[in-house]
């Protein structure tokens, strides 16, 4: 029997489709999702809304489409979510932080404990641009074959979707054997800030930045895009996050007296 505890970890897991141009997709993707026992849809700008044909290549997914929420930016799709992972299908200028498939469905449901998360697909021509990676705060590619990598965006979802229930089902198996469940932290987790404080973080580093100099407006470079990609490895806490935001206002209150 299900541990009730373990039954809201799926439904902790959101998948978000960004600017996805053909509503067919939207509807495979669907059907993946709920194969696997996934029904959080979050659609970002969808170029076609689902309509007939969505609901046809489904395939008894229905309910995933219809109660899937429709958003116009990345940034409303994961801003209650402690954790958030973009598909990658290609190398970037600058390295974020990577995840094999396996070790995100495990992290997936690790943390869906504590508060909600996203699994982040992007548009099938192109996928995700670099500011919505960043947004993130890990990576995740699929290793295909090098030499035929072409994978549609259902079975990207299919494939990822897939992780997450085999760590969602490894637990839940510790659970039924009453053996010691060590797949969450939860003292630890519990800690970590959800997206909307992570952004106010990064614009306050921002704005003391700018204060003093350091950032200069119209030459920005990528002083903030290698400050996310640092603090998306040192994961801060609640605390350190609060720590980090006390500096910085100290930092603004000392520009502003030099000033």
């Amino acid at each position: 029997m299900l541990d009730p505890s373990l039954g809201s970890l799926l439904d902790n897991v959101r998948i978000v489709l960004v600017n996805t141009s053909d509503c067919r997709n939207i509807g495979s993707a669907a059907r993946a999702m709920k194969t696997m026992g996934l029904s959080q849809l979050v659609l970002v700008d969808p170029i076609e809304m689902p309509n007939g044909q969505a609901q046809a290549l489904s395939a008894g997914a229905s309910d995933v489409l219809a109660n899937a929420k429709v958003v116009s930016t990345l940034e409303e799709a994961i801003t209650d979510c402690g954790l958030v992972v973009g598909t990658s299908a290609r190398s970037r200028t600058l390295p974020w932080p990577m995840l094999e498939p396996r070790s995100c469905g495990e992290k997936l449901i690790e943390e869906a404990h504590n508060f909600p998360v996203a699994l982040v697909f992007g548009r099938e021509s192109s996928g995700l641009t670099n500011d919505e990676l960043q947004l993130c705060h890990f990576h995740v590619q699929i290793p295909a074959n090098p030499e035929y990598s072409s994978l549609n965006l259902a079975m990207a979802v299919q494939t990822l979707s897939y992780e997450v229930r085999m760590s969602y089902l490894a637990l839940e198996n510790q659970k039924h054997n009453n053996t010691e469940v060590t797949a969450t932290n939860v003292e630890e987790d519990e800690e970590y800030p959800v997206v909307e404080e992570t952004e106010r973080l990064y614009q306050h580093f921002e704005d003391a930045l700018k204060a003093t100099g350091f950032i200069v407006p119209s030459h920005p470079g990528l002083v903030m895009t290698k400050l996310r990609r640092l603090l998306n490895r040192a994961r801060p806490d609640n605390k350190e996050v609060k720590m980090l935001r006390g500096m910085l206002a100290s930092v603004e209150r000392a520009a502003k007296n030099k000033a």
